[in-house]
């Protein structure tokens, strides 16, 4: 659940709580009625693509190693990890 929010949620919301914060501190009475909603919407969708390339290249198993998925040994369920070819 957390990854969820930190990859999709968090990163779509942030242009607009960043906005809220501005507005707040500039005093500006009618905040959500002048909003520019397509940029912090741009914002968000580039902020989530930006998250989701760079969880993508970051993680997962190094090159050249292979997966082994989740089997069932005596009754127990091991589950699946990579090892080296």
């Amino acid at each position: 659940m957390l990854r969820i929010a930190l990859q999709y949620l968090l990163p779509l919301i942030l242009p607009l709580l960043a906005y809220l914060l501005y507005a707040g501190v500039s005093r500006k009475t009618r905040v959500l009625d002048g909003a520019p909603w397509l940029g912090l919407a741009a914002a968000g969708v580039g902020l989530m693509a930006a998250s989701l390339v760079s969880w993508s290249l970051l993680t997962g198993a190094e090159p050249g190693e292979t997966y082994v998925p989740a089997r069932i040994e005596d009754g127990r369920v091991v589950p699946g990890t990579t090892v080296e070819r």
